[in-house]
């Protein structure tokens, strides 16, 4: 049974909403989310190695004295910091599991009946139940709706009858830097999507 397509969300950019900067380390790997503040000093104390993607946003400062001109300060949208160097663990290192992580991760689908449902009406299953010694881990959790997850009750899938439409994974830093921003610009999506392993339902087809 095939579920249906899900794309994430990319919002236009409103004059009161500023979207995060998504930084990097020297190498060009994800490194976190940061407001335009943050990315402003990264600049200002020249710690930016290098920038890309296709946004860019100006600030503008106070206007001097001596000159009469107005300072300002243009920032990309993605910035890579120097001497910031993630090591291999840090990059694979299992992101904190919630429910909105985990309800974006599996693209709001129940994974029994297929619905796909807003965030009121989904809950966290446990595929092997907590009464049974199940773990609370992205490896064995996922999006069910109320419904399934009642019937279910403390049953594995197995037991239930409940067959799984898809199967649970643990997100990396690239994806749980997507599953965490509500906000994503279309540059910083397509240079994510680069570096999210092969079983993300987050890669474009």
């Amino acid at each position: 049974m095939r579920t249906p397509e899900y794309r994430p969300e990319i919002r236009p950019i409103h004059r009161e909403q500023r979207p995060l900067i998504l930084t990097l380390d020297a190498q060009g790997q994800p490194h976190r989310w940061v407001t335009w503040q943050h990315a402003l000093f990264y600049y200002s104390r020249n710690m930016v190695a290098w920038d890309a993607g296709d946004a860019c946003f100006t600030f503008f400062g106070g206007v001097s004295r001596k000159t009469g001109h107005r300072s300002l300060i243009t920032a990309n949208s993605i910035i890579a910091i120097k001497g910031k160097s993630l090591s291999t663990r840090s990059l694979r290192q299992v992101p904190p599991l919630t429910n909105r992580e985990l309800f974006h991760r599996d693209r709001h689908i129940c994974a029994y009946c297929g619905a796909e449902l807003n965030t009121a009406r989904l809950t966290r299953d446990h595929i092997k139940p907590v009464s049974q010694n199940g773990a609370d881990t992205w490896m064995n959790v996922v999006a069910a709706c109320r419904s399934c997850n009642q019937r279910k009750g403390g049953r594995t899938p197995e037991q239930a009858r409940m067959m799984l439409l898809y199967a649970p994974y643990v997100p990396n830093k690239a994806e749980y830097l997507i599953l965490s921003n509500r906000l994503i610009l279309a540059d910083q999506m397509d240079f994510l999507a680069h570096h999210l392993p092969a079983q993300s339902r987050w890669r474009r087809a």
